[in-house]
């Protein structure tokens, strides 16, 4: 098993500002027995030190089922669909309830976020949903996420949080998705049945030897295996982001990731957050309109990497919508940067010579004071400078 070279002697984690964390099922219920609200205490408190240290956490929490099955008296998971979600309905009380009551000992608000995989599939509620988590973390207020199992079908026959914490990791950039669950990390070989099995520390999310050292299933009470991590590794890569595998039971183990300490496996993405997310908006996207700025409003770009604003904006060509990606050209038609747009079409021309102050007046609401924010843009460099 190759490791990568060049790596970073501490752990990703030191480094990362806004982090995903997700626990598993046989963790958060004490391997299917009920909540384990002393462990909702200790994550909380760790995620509360994070906070306080000016790190953004964002916790991806299972167990809503399993929550549900222990409250119902089942001991096997069911396989009756309306079983299934009839028990995420009842245990998701208690889930949101128990990490409510945690944060709430530290003067951290918690807010719930459900979500599904069509939710970040489809281009207007992916906007939406990550609108929202960014709001709340401004906010300092911690987002619980999880599936909304209650009236999907597809997610939880997928069945597993490890994917979501992923999507999740893309979705608001995060540097870093921690998944705790009640391995130790990623092995060779099973170490259940083979005593050689070597623990690896580090290696490149996205290698093809680790999905065959993941083996299959996990235990009875969540879906997701140790293959389930690897795959959502690979998938928090793509947008730059390291995925750290670890034991929810090591004590203090998001503290001590914090501080640089090695636990358990690091798959490690090849490029940074930043590096990712400009290459996919300036390679892998599709234009579908361009707007024509003011000098102001290419100097803000083009030397000071600013949002757009609509004031800046002089003309609009094309059709889009909300979400599509959308040309900045300057009166002679150069381009000085592209980005996803927060405005259709129509509402950017009716916007457009506008403050931000009078876009609830003209549109009768506001989703942003920017027609683009400078997160979801790339530039373009001046011509003195290329």
């Amino acid at each position: 098993m190759s490791s990568l070279n060049s790596v970073p002697a501490k752990s990703a984690v030191a480094s990362a500002r806004r982090i995903v964390v997700k626990v598993g099922s046989s963790l958060v219920t004490n391997e299917g027995r009920g909540l384990d609200l002393a462990a909702v205490g200790e994550w909380a408190q760790q995620i509360a030190a994070l906070h306080a240290a000016g790190k953004q956490v964002v916790l991806v929490s299972s167990g809503a089922i399993a929550e549900g099955m222990a409250r119902l008296g089942w001991a096997r998971r069911p396989h009756a669909m309306h079983e299934l979600q009839a028990a995420a309905a009842v245990g998701q009380m208690g889930l949101v309830q128990a990490y409510e009551v945690a944060f709430a000992r530290h003067g951290l608000r918690t807010a719930q976020i459900l979500l599904t995989h069509e939710d970040l599939a489809d281009r207007k509620r992916y906007l939406n949903a990550r609108s929202t988590i960014y709001a709340l973390l401004s906010l300092g207020v911690v987002p619980i996420v999880n599936e909304n199992d209650t009236v999907v079908t597809d997610e939880i026959r997928l069945g597993d949080n490890d994917t979501l914490g992923a999507l999740v990791t893309n979705l608001i950039e995060a540097e870093t998705l921690i998944i705790l669950t009640d391995q130790a990390g990623l092995f060779s070989a099973d170490p259940r049945k083979d005593p050689s099995a070597q623990l690896i520390t580090v290696a490149k999310a996205g290698d093809p030897a680790l999905e065959a050292m993941a083996g299959g299933a996990g235990t009875g009470i969540g879906t997701g295996g140790m293959l389930t991590k690897v795959l959502a590794a690979r998938r928090a890569a793509n947008s730059g982001g390291h995925t750290v595998i670890a034991s929810g039971r090591e004590p203090d183990v998001l503290l001590r990731l914090a501080r640089g300490e090695r636990i358990g496996t690091e798959l490690r993405a090849s490029v940074p957050v930043r590096s990712a997310r400009q290459r996919w908006l300036a390679n892998h996207l599709r234009l579908r309109g361009r707007v024509t700025l003011d000098q102001g409003a290419v100097r803000a770009l083009t030397h000071g990497h600013k949002s757009l604003l609509p004031i800046g904006v002089v003309a609009v060509e094309g059709e889009f919508e909300r979400g599509d990606v959308v040309a900045c050209v300057d009166e002679n038609g150069v381009e000085c940067g592209r980005g996803l747009i927060n405005y259709s079409s129509g509402d950017t021309r009716r916007i457009m010579r506008q403050p931000s102050s009078r876009i609830p007046e003209i549109l009768g609401s506001m989703s942003d004071a920017e027609l683009m924010h400078r997160d979801n843009m790339v530039f373009r460099r001046p011509a003195q400078e290329a």
